[in-house]
């Protein structure tokens, strides 16, 4: 067996178990996962470890989601295909990647300058060529693009940005976890008569949001 037949034997094994396993339906969200080489995205020597159910380091303190979270996240945005998404974090990029096989475009922003060059290198590979990457305050999102009909944050914020709400299209929905630096609520929130309503989902625990509206 070739290291790639490898991966993908460990990626559809991680979508049964992990996603499945856990109550994931969306399919589209579900095929995205089988197709998007998870392993791509992280440092060779966490490869081994690539589809394990945790988070892993990708260097100045930042992580690659677990992946249950990226499809749990996903899966709450409920996208149909049409949508022009905001991303805040873009990370290694495999959560963007997710994103691109899901949505219309993808405008991700992220505030460390090594991490959209690694990114960007990676969703090239994969020809993603529906995906707009930024440097700069994701907490302030990306306004001149916007608005958005969905935006998933993927990192903590201490209350939900104002910038991103009132980026929202009518209809849209911003899916982000809110809380202290340690533990959070992942929340959806949604424009709701003359303001906003939400939702809260499970406890976690994301590296912190840096920014205006962050910490």
């Amino acid at each position: 067996m070739s290291t790639e037949e490898k991966f993908t034997e460990l990626r559809l094994k991680m979508v049964e178990e992990q996603l499945i396993g856990r109550k994931i339906m969306d399919e589209r969200v579900l095929d995205a996962m089988r197709n998007i080489p998870r392993h791509a995205f992280v440092p060779k020597r966490q490869q081994e470890s690539a589809y394990e159910d945790r988070p892993l380091p990708i260097g100045k303190g930042q992580t690659i989601s677990q992946p249950y979270m990226v499809a749990l996240m996903s899966e709450i945005l409920g996208l149909k295909g049409s949508e022009k998404v905001l991303e805040i974090g873009t990370g290694s990029g495999y959560q963007t990647a997710i994103l691109a096989s899901l949505a219309r475009e993808i405008y991700s922003v992220e505030l460390l300058d090594n991490l959209v060059t690694q990114a960007q290198a990676h969703l090239r590979e994969l020809e993603k060529e529906n995906v707009f990457v930024y440097l700069g305050d994701g907490s302030l999102g990306w306004p001149e693009k916007s608005p958005y009909d969905a935006i998933i944050v993927t990192a903590a914020a201490p209350s939900v940005p104002q910038p991103l709400l009132e980026q929202l299209a009518i209809g849209g929905r911003l899916v982000l976890p809110v809380g202290s630096a340690h533990r959070q609520i992942l929340q959806k929130w949604w424009p709701s008569g003359d303001g906003f309503d939400h939702e809260d989902y499970s406890a976690v625990a994301f590296v912190p949001l840096i920014g205006e509206y962050g910490w």
